[in-house]
């Protein structure tokens, strides 16, 4: 089977690793959160590994930047969200500490992976 560039980053191998650990800990959010926060967490951590994916297969490093940036925005929703999970105790101190590890890793992963599309785009 082939495996595509984006299945070799390993921002996106964390990110999808992300992804798994954020559905399992909504599963147990409050019922009348389902439509609410959990959904919202959702699809924003399920685009941060979507942005990457569409980011890689982009020709232009430009284009390829925007991708990045897009799913560094999409990051920084999943905090606050995961913030306000904390703030609502629908998650333990446990659960955030190390959600919030993994985005901050993420995030610098990012930020790096942004940064050289950037950087090619002003050569």
């Amino acid at each position: 089977m082939y495996t595509f560039a984006f299945e070799k980053l390993t921002v996106w191998q964390n990110a999808r690793k992300l992804v798994k650990e954020i559905y399992k800990i909504t599963r147990s959010f409050p019922e009348d959160e389902k439509f609410g926060l959990v959904s919202q967490i959702r699809r924003a951590i399920v685009s941060v590994s979507s942005n990457i994916a569409e980011g890689s297969s982009r020709i232009t490093s430009k284009d390829q930047a925007h991708f990045y940036n897009t799913s560094y925005s999409s990051l920084m929703e999943v905090l606050s969200q995961v913030i306000l999970s904390s703030d609502l105790e629908f998650i333990t101190i446990k659960q955030y500490e190390d959600l919030r590890e993994e985005i901050e890793e993420i995030s610098i992963q990012l930020n790096a992976l942004r940064n050289a599309a950037l950087k090619k785009v002003n050569k």
